[in-house]
């Protein structure tokens, strides 16, 4: 990596002021060009050594997300669960489950975070819950004909003695989405996911008020904002149709379906916008939404719901230069009608590193990073991926901890390769992550991935994030904005322009590329000993490489 001195200020220097404002403060939008980092509370650091990832473990380490640059951190869940499906199962959302601490310290990370100038992301699971929620448990005692089972999908089954599910939807993990209870009741629920997560029936008014409770305290207690999981799956369609088709899954994202992406799920979110406006400090909720257009995103977003979404599309485009640009086109194209920032995303704790699932290693996932943090709107960063760490694709199946990895037909079951806990310090595991070991194994080859070996080593993945955002936040040609205008490129390179003067050139090919210097380089996304040279105002730009330039 190599950053030329043509930036107005120092940026890499540590800030000697918070990052950005807590909430309260008169200061406005900051997440229309925010950087968002993702933390997995189990894998980031374990503050009592139990090998478990912690809210004391993410506290210690905050400061290490203010140096790195970032404006916001957003928090996986820690709530109370029986952790079915890593803590997505909530039993209470009011509560901290023990392996993560108590309430009093998420209260710590929220002051302590923003004492540093970082803003609390937090997530909320409005589309089910634990089978050992109050709510659901009351419900099964209570028996067939309970008002707390209207707060639910509970149906009487098909066939002669009802033996058969209520309708043919299928699980998110493989098999039926419904499981039917033991006789005598034999009714059957509705769940999405596994069984322990029986979907809430957002028709009912007690759900839709316990939600605005919930965000109410959260919001009290000082959070920023939440990331709405499964965003687009809260409303069913009416009579809960069946779809006529196996092979469900392959259609996630690609059509409008029956349990996802109904309209009626505007409604909730414009109820949910009122309550964040009754809060100060610009707070925020991010949509996971799953749909099959980025037009279909666009309506999370509109000026009366949602903040923002996550870009699915662009996440799932590949290395490909065609295909990027008409993945940014198209993202950008579908926000500004209604005047939302395009968020762009390339890993997170569902998915394959990027890293790794792009091919072409470090040096293409590094490219990768430059590209993103050029493009107009705010950023999301995983654990891990400021240290260039691969997906861990060797875990044996005796240390696997995905549901769906012990389920048929349903997703890969591979989620656990990248959320193995990150490298701090050391030669060997934990390599400081705690004194207890960690909960998936780590590589052993990840000593010289860790911070503290690549902190101030200039061709470092990390140094080179941490003054990619530094140059992000100081560079006017960075960050906000809805639009860039294309250059004429070769075949397999992007080059594109940003207001405020700032160029960014990629090579999504393995050979270089000869081009025209649009300007004085500003980053490039290699180390600094293979730095492409320039002779009369043209330069040889290296396969896998993205360089920012002063036009």
């Amino acid at each position: 990596m190599t950053r030329y001195d043509t930036a107005p200020a120092d940026p890499t220097a540590t800030p000697a002021t918070p990052a950005g404002p807590a909430p309260g403060t008169t200061t406005t939008d900051w997440w229309r060009d925010a950087v968002i980092y993702q933390v997995y509370p189990r894998s980031f650091a374990d503050g009592n050594g139990d090998g478990m990832g912690d809210l004391p473990g993410i506290r210690s380490r905050l400061p290490y997300l203010r140096d790195l640059g970032v404006d916001a951190v957003w928090l996986s869940p820690f709530y109370a669960s029986p952790q079915a499906d890593a803590g997505y199962d909530v039993a209470d959302y009011r509560a901290i489950d023990p392996m993560f601490g108590t309430l009093h310290d998420a209260d710590a990370v929220i002051r302590e975070a923003h004492a540093l100038g970082l803003r609390i992301i937090v997530d909320v699971v409005p589309n089910h819950c634990s089978d050992q929620h109050e709510w659901f448990q009351r419900a099964l005692r209570e028996g067939p004909g309970s008002p707390l089972r209207q707060r639910f999908h509970f149906r009487p089954g098909r066939g002669a003695d009802g033996e058969l599910p209520p309708n043919d939807w299928e699980s998110i993990f493989g098999g039926p989405a419904w499981t039917r209870l033991p006789e005598p009741d034999g009714q059957w629920y509705l769940h999405l996911f596994a069984p322990e997560q029986p979907d809430f029936n957002w028709d009912h008014p007690a759900v839709q008020d316990e939600f605005r409770s919930i965000l109410r305290f959260w919001l009290d207690l000082g959070v920023d904002g939440f990331r709405v999981d499964v965003a687009h799956g809260l409303v069913k369609a009416p009579g809960l149709p069946d779809m006529g088709r196996a092979g469900q899954l392959k259609l996630l994202g690609n059509q409008v379906l029956p349990f996802f992406d109904q309209d009626g799920v505007h409604t909730v979110y414009r109820s949910w916008r009122t309550v964040l406006d009754e809060y100060s400090g610009d707070r925020i909720a991010v949509a996971e939404a799953w749909t099959p257009s980025p037009d279909r995103t666009a309506r999370y977003l509109r000026p009366d719901e949602l903040h923002q979404a996550f870009n699915f599309h662009y996440l799932n485009t590949g290395w490909d230069a065609t295909a990027l640009r008409a993945a940014i086109d198209s993202s950008l194209d579908a926000m500004r009608p209604v005047g939302a920032p395009t968020t762009w995303v390339l890993s997170n704790h569902d998915v394959v590193r990027h890293r790794t699932r792009f091919g072409g290693g470090l040096d293409r996932a590094r490219a990768a990073t430059l590209l993103m943090l050029a493009l107009p709107g705010s950023a999301y960063v995983y654990q891990g991926e400021e240290l260039g760490l691969p997906e861990v694709t060797d875990l044996p199946d005796e240390v696997r901890q995905d549901p769906s990895f012990f389920r048929a037909s349903g997703q890969d079951g591979l989620r656990d390769g990248c959320r193995v806990p990150i490298p701090w310090t050391g030669d060997e595991p934990s390599y400081g992550f705690g004194t207890g070991g960690s909960w998936l194994p780590q590589p052993a080859g990840w000593a010289a991935l860790s911070v503290a070996a690549q902190t101030g080593d200039p061709d470092s993945t990390l140094e080179l994030y941490r003054t990619a955002l530094a140059l992000r936040r100081a560079h006017p040609g960075l960050g906000a904005g809805d639009a860039v205008e294309w250059l004429a490129a070769p075949a397999g390179v992007l080059a594109f322009r940003r207001p405020g003067g700032l160029v960014c050139t990629v090579n999504t090919t393995d050979a270089p590329v000869r081009l025209p210097a649009p300007g004085r380089p500003l980053l490039t996304s290699l180390p600094a000993d293979r730095q492409p040279a320039a002779t009369d105002g043209v330069f040889e730009l290296p396969g896998d490489t993205s360089i920012w330039w002063e036009a």
